[in-house]
């Protein structure tokens, strides 16, 4: 997988792909991160790349002809299977929205900042928008980041354990069940019996049940999907 992110502070997004998974996946060759300043696409001497709104308005609002430029030069070298906005009012992320674009092989994602981008940019260029929650950040490279880092795990190779994705929360609509080490006895706190028998039909059976009732007790409007 490839993945170029389009940023006015690339300086901000790069330190995550520099540590832990994120590194060792690129550094393996499971996926390339590249990070674009939105700044070099622009004309003027100033490296504009936001303007006043049409209509008034308080705040500044993202210009269409740098993000043209950036996108077009992208997709003149290799076809995109997406082209992200990382924006508060799109679908919000989950699960299941990672493990789609985990599937992809080239992915565009634009970092919004300001207000926005001029609206014209979502109508021509954008395929999917997505937002980490509801609030809003100073812009989208934290966001960005987190989707990267969602959907580069699932990525064959990425984690050690490659059933280890499968077990996570939300893959099934349902929250991961309590996990235990060493040790089994903890000033009296100790480790469930059922999961030192190894029997592997009750320990999953105790698993399912677990993750159910956590579920249940947390998360009941992952129940009702």
């Amino acid at each position: 997988m490839r993945i170029d992110i389009i940023t006015v502070l690339p300086e901000l997004l790069k330190s995550p792909f520099e540590a832990s998974i994120l590194k060792r996946a690129i550094e393996a060759g499971l996926v390339e991160v590249h990070f674009h300043n939105l700044r070099d696409y622009t004309t003027d001497n100033y490296k504009s790349i936001d303007d006043t709104q049409f209509g008034g308005g308080a705040g500044m609002v993202m210009m269409i002809e740098p993000i043209d430029k950036c996108i077009t030069k992208l997709k003149a070298e290799r076809h995109y299977d997406e082209v992200i906005y990382m924006t508060p009012d799109g679908d919000t992320l989950n699960q299941g929205i990672a493990n789609q674009i985990s599937l992809k092989e080239n992915i565009i994602i634009l970092c919004g900042h300001y207000k926005g981008v001029d609206q014209r940019v979502r109508d021509l260029f954008i395929t999917k928008e997505i937002s980490i929650g509801d609030y809003v950040l100073s812009g989208g490279e934290l966001g960005a980041a987190v989707l990267c880092d969602a959907v580069i795990r699932l990525i064959p190779g990425v984690l050690g354990n490659e059933t280890s994705a499968l077990t996570d929360s939300f893959q099934d609509n349902l929250l991961a069940p309590p996990i235990y080490t060493k040790p089994r006895d903890y000033k009296g706190h100790k480790v469930p019996d059922v999961l030192l028998t190894g029997h592997a039909a009750n320990i999953e059976k105790w698993r399912e049940e677990q993750a159910y009732q956590r579920t249940k007790d947390r998360r009941p409007d992952l129940l009702e999907d």
